[in-house]
């Protein structure tokens, strides 16, 4: 397993994250990074966290799973957080030394679900705020362009207060006691993206296993649903936050919530993360082997 980038982050790639607010990067993850995080999500898919839900099943039983936050119980998602170059790729498209790791993320679809994740922008859900964030989304899969994740590019710099998604209430199997938000009030709708992506730029890329998309937590991004008949999606997504970022309990809710965690190790709104616990992980340079 490589624990350092095989290449350096570019000077273009950085700037490019900060304009655009992501970047598709190529073969940074080698093969057993891919087995172990498949060995991770089998794990997750038997033992669900407290978490985890089914945002859509269809009536022959293809399904989306999502859950989170589980890297303190799945091996194989703790080895990929500690050991694996995310914390480099953070580190260089933020310009900083060091990140604090958040929390991780999975999403496992069936072959051919058509459910269309919803236009959405991620930090507005987070106990957490700032702008120096970024959001490694990892594809297990071959995945195609117009299956893809894709952006508004240049949106996480928008002053906007967008109404977002209640991703609580996607629950056909009506779990209880799942995190929900709601955005209700002065907050304004989403500009019909769908209606013109070509004016939004709507970006997304072809990817296979080993190459990642980095994104800000504030840009707006949605999945089209549109999964080839016999193809599945399983991504890991990792979350990591830079130096301006203060812990943030929102009145509207938080998906995931961290208060109770944060408030338990002493953590008050408005407060720096430290590292009692989202571990503060530094940078490694190039393999001083090669």
């Amino acid at each position: 397993m490589n624990k350092y980038l095989p290449i350096q982050i570019t000077t273009d790639q950085q700037q490019q994250f900060a304009r655009d607010g992501v970047v598709c990067l190529r073969e940074l993850f080698d093969e057993d990074w891919i087995k172990l995080l498949t060995e991770g999500i089998e794990h997750n898919l038997l033992e669900p966290g407290k978490r985890h839900r089914i945002w859509d099943r269809t009536e022959d039983n293809r399904s989306v799973f999502y859950d989170s936050d589980n890297w303190r119980r799945i091996s194989q998602y703790q080895e990929f957080v500690y050991e694996s170059p995310c914390a480099s790729i953070a580190t260089a498209l933020l310009d900083t030394d060091s990140v604090n790791f958040f929390f991780d993320a999975v999403f496992v679809r069936s072959p051919g679900v058509t459910f269309a994740t919803p236009w959405h922008q991620d930090e507005p859900y987070w106990s957490a705020e700032g702008l120096d964030t970024v959001s490694i989304w990892m594809p297990l899969v071959p995945v195609s362009k117009k299956s893809a994740l894709a952006f508004v590019p240049g949106s996480h710099l928008w002053q906007n207060n967008y109404r977002q998604e209640n991703f609580g209430e996607l629950n056909p199997d009506q779990q209880s006691d799942v995190d929900a938000v709601n955005f209700e009030g002065n907050w304004e709708p989403f500009p019909d993206i769908d209606a013109d992506r070509d004016k939004f730029g709507v970006t997304s890329w072809e990817m296979n296993p080993g190459d990642c998309v980095a994104f800000n937590g504030r840009i707006i991004h949605g999945g089209s649903g549109a999964l080839l008949p016999e193809r599945d999606l399983k991504v890991f997504n990792t979350q990591w936050l830079g130096d301006d970022v203060r812990v943030s309990f929102r009145s509207y809710g938080m998906d995931p919530d961290h208060t109770r965690n944060m408030q338990k190790a002493g953590l008050r709104h408005g407060d720096p993360l430290g590292d009692s616990i989202y571990p503060r992980l530094p940078a490694r340079q190039l393999n001083p082997l090669n």
